[in-house]
Parts: structure tokens; C-alpha cells; sequence
């Protein structure tokens, strides 16, 4: 059963993308009365440079509204394991200039959030075995230890601001998950990216009431600190919809609107895909959302190519591991648990949702479709994990457009919308979460 939301949300929602800065501003005062964040320090959570959304004007709408009555207005980024963003990094995604980080926002702490480092952590409960029981749905029974980034604490006041996508770990991106795993620690990250994989990327996907959002919330509800959300649902390069308040309330309402905006349903699957990731992947740890949003529409035996020139790196967080265990289905782990259970699950789970669905039996492990990178690993690192290589220069985009009709589907920019099937077989169908 879905939890009850609160009601208190500011909202306004324009599917043709046209929310302007103006409403945007005006959704802020509500949200944010300078009366109620006097010396008041606040600090607020952003994500890295892998979402879209016009995070910059929400920020700067903020700090316009409570920036001079506040005792602190900081900003973390929620990194989750991806790599630290340098300070001209932070401030082009907030969309401040260098003279204006001299100037209006010098006072402003920039930090990113460090995931492996204990001095910056603490632990704030443990989400005992019954519990993690019922909320995986039977899938899992063991103690799991909650950790967050230490700093929330020193603030009265936490603000979220974040997009709300389709995802393939949680279902939809967005509210508690800018926490968790955006500033936690690596034993819960890691658990509920595996209870994802699991599940399985095609089941999860784009959909709300997953076991993983049933973990990332009740996580959620261990921090302490007061926490106001903006969700974000972003169409192309428009604002369609902000949605303001708990960070279940706020999500709760951006995903149903997400649900609408962001997933693309076909009549039929295809054999060839051509998914061109976008600059904003610069590895394979991120550039693989080129695969999970269009995992549903692959057909059997068919093949996905990850065309991305621009990447080099596997992963430069996790590399070493992925190099060495590569990338393999689901059931390749799970029926040889012991010799792989204690690498990071997080790590685990990408590998099973880069290669996709498949079988392992009797030593042979097949693939129900073939994954192919045309980026800038070389072919020799390719076979290395698993994974099919073609030369991105043999690539011509335009040879893969206009012919779904012909099996061949072209996604000029992957990685944010969703593909999926009308009438989905069964590994790709979500039943009971």
C-alpha cells in the first residue's frame, strides 16, 4: 500500500516545459519565508553534474529570498560515489559566474560529499533485520547500518533541490534519494543498489512503490534535521513541473508527473539500438543509464550499442573492481555468491544492469541481448569485462535514423527518458513491489 503524503506542497506544474524563472520565484517565497529562516543555518543538498535540470535558478531563487537573513547558506553535493566536483564545477552547476562567486555568493560554502571517508560520516540508526525483511518484501534479512554525511548536523535546516527522472535502481530519482545515496555512507548504498539489482533493472524502473524507495525512505526518516525538497521535472531543456515540501510529499506528486513526461512506450521491441550518450556521462559508471532506459525495448538476442566517443574510463571510483570482476548478469553472482559477495554491492549491481538480463548455467553464461561499447575503451579493456566492442568510428548516426520500423531505434540523447514496451514480457514486467 502507497504511505499517506502530507498535504502541505507548493506546486505548479506546465507539462509544455514553460515554467518560468518568474514562477519559480514565486514558489520560493512561499516555500521559504524569510521569517522562518532568520539566523537559521542552512544547508542545501545539489546534485552533481550527471542530472539535467535548472538547479541554478532554484538556488539562486533561495539565496535571493533567505541568503542575507540566514546565519549560513551552504551547498553540498550529493555525490553519491561519483567523483568530487571542482569549485568551478559547483558554481556552473549552481549557474554563478566567477565574479559572482567573488561577490554575491563569497560567503556561500561549497563542499562535496565524500562517501569512503569515515572522518565524515555518522552513523544514525541501523535498519534492523525484520524490518529490512518486510521492506525488501522477503528478499533480504539482515542488520543494515545507516550512515550520512556528518556535516547535516551542523545545520538547522536541510533543503533539497533535485530532478525527478525514471531510475533503475529506486524506480524514480528524486527526494530522500538526494540522502541516501547522494550524502550517505557505502554499507546502505551498497544494500539497496544490490536489493535493485535483484529485483532487476526492467522491474524497478519507472516504477514509484519499489522495495529500494520503501529503503532510501524509511532512511530517510532517520535524519533529524528539518528537510524541505524542490523536486524537479525537467522536459527537454523546460521546467514542466516544481513540486515543494517533505521530500516524500514533493517526490511523490514529481513522479507522478514524471511518469507522464518521461516514459516513451512502443508497440514493439528492436533489435538494434544506437543510444548516444550525452557529455554529461564522462564514464561508464554513468554513461551505462544509456542502457537502463532502454533495457524494456531490446529485443531478444538483439543488440544495444553505447555510442560515446567521449568516454575513456570504466570507472574511476571503481574501476579497479570492475576490471577485474567485469560485467555479468544477474544470476552469474547470485549461483556463485561466495566468491563474489565480498566485493561492494554497489558495484556488483552496475555490472548486472550494464550487461542486462541473462542466464548462468553450468559454467556458460548467456545474455538474453548483446551490449556493445563504441566510446573510447579500447576494444583489448572491452573483452576484458565482458562486454562487445565496435570502433566508434565505424559509427555513422545517421545510418540508424528512421527505421524503427525496421527494428533499428536511434536515441540521439539517452540516459534520461525511459523506453518501454505497451505490453512487456514477462522478465520486464512489474507485478507486486
Amino acid at each position: 500500500m502507497n504511505p499517506s503524503q502530507p498535504t502541505n506542497l507548493f506546486q505548479i506544474e506546465r507539462p509544455d516545459g514553460g515554467v518560468s524563472h518568474a514562477e519559480v520565484r514565486q514558489i520560493v517565497a512561499r516555500a521559504c519565508p524569510e521569517e522562518a529562516f532568520r539566523n537559521k543555518r542552512v544547508l542545501i543538498i545539489v546534485p552533481d553534474g550527471t542530472r539535467t535540470a535548472p538547479v541554478g535558478v532554484v538556488f539562486q531563487s533561495i539565496f535571493d529570498e533567505i541568503g542575507t537573513c540566514a546565519a549560513a547558506l551552504d551547498v553540498l553535493v550529493a555525490l553519491g560515489t561519483h567523483q568530487p566536483m571542482s569549485e568551478e564545477a559547483i558554481c556552473n552547476r549552481l549557474e554563478i559566474s566567477a565574479e559572482a562567486r567573488r561577490t554575491t555568493y563569497v560567503k556561500v560554502g561549497l563542499f562535496n560529499h565524500s562517501w569512503n571517508d569515515p572522518a565524515e560520516l555518522t552513523r544514525i540508526g541501523v535498519i534492523d533485520a525484520a524490518e529490512i525483511a518486510t521492506l525488501s518484501g522477503g528478499l533480504f534479512s539482515m542488520d543494515v547500518n545507516v550512515e550520512i554525511n556528518r556535516r547535516l548536523f551542523d545545520y538547522d535546516q536541510i533543503i533539497i533541490i533535485g530532478p525527478v527522472f525514471p531510475h533503475e535502481v529506486v524506480g524514480f530519482s528524486g527526494g530522500n534519494k538526494y540522502l541516501f545515496p547522494g550524502v550517505s555512507g557505502p554499507e546502505i548504498l551498497n544494500f539497496f543498489h544490490w536489493l535493485g539489482a535483484v529485483v532487476s533493472n526492467p522491474k524497478i524502473i519507472g516504477n514509484k512503490w519499489t522495495p529500494v524507495r520503501r529503503v532510501v525512505d524509511r532512511a530517510g526518516s532517520m535524519v533529524s534535521v528539518p528537510k524541505l525538497c524542490f523536486c524537479l521535472v525537467v522536459e527537454k531543456n523546460g521546467l514542466s513541473g516544481l513540486f515543494v515540501g517533505t521530500p516524500e510529499a514533493a517526490w511523490n506528486a514529481a513522479s507522478d508527473l514524471s511518469d507522464r513526461l518521461h516514459i516513451l512506450y512502443k508497440d514493439q521491441a528492436f533489435q538494434t539500438i544506437l543510444s548516444c550518450s550525452p557529455l554529461m556521462y564522462d564514464e561508464l559508471w554513468t554513461g551505462g543509464k544509456c542502457m537502463y532506459k532502454l533495457e524494456p525495448v531490446l529485443a531478444d538476442g538483439g543488440e544495444l550499442i553505447i555510442y560515446a566517443p567521449h568516454i575513456s574510463e570504466v570507472c574511476v571510483t571503481h574501476g579497479k573492481i570492475l576490471h577485474e570482476v567485469g560485467y555479468h548478469c544477474r544470476e552469474f553472482f547470485t549461483k556463485q555468491w561466495d566468491q563474489f559477495k565480498h566485493h561492494p554491492w554497489g558495484v556488483l549491481a552496475h555490472s548486472c544492469h550494464v550487461y542486462g538480463q541473462g542466464i548462468y548455467d553450468g559454467g556458460v553464461e548467456t545474455p538474453r541481448a548483446t551490449v556493445t561499447l563504441a566510446t573510447g575503451i579500447p576494444e583489448a579493456v572491452c573483452r576484458q569485462i565482458n562486454l562487445a566492442y565496435r570502433d566508434p568510428k565505424s559509427i555513422r548516426i545517421e545510418e540508424f535514423a528512421n527505421r524503427e520500423d525496421e527494428g533499428v531505434l536511434l536515441v540521439p540523447k539517452a540516459g534520461e527518458m525511459l523506453y518501454k514496451l505497451r505490453n512487456p514480457p514477462g522478465w520486464a514486467r512489474c507485478e507486486a513491489l
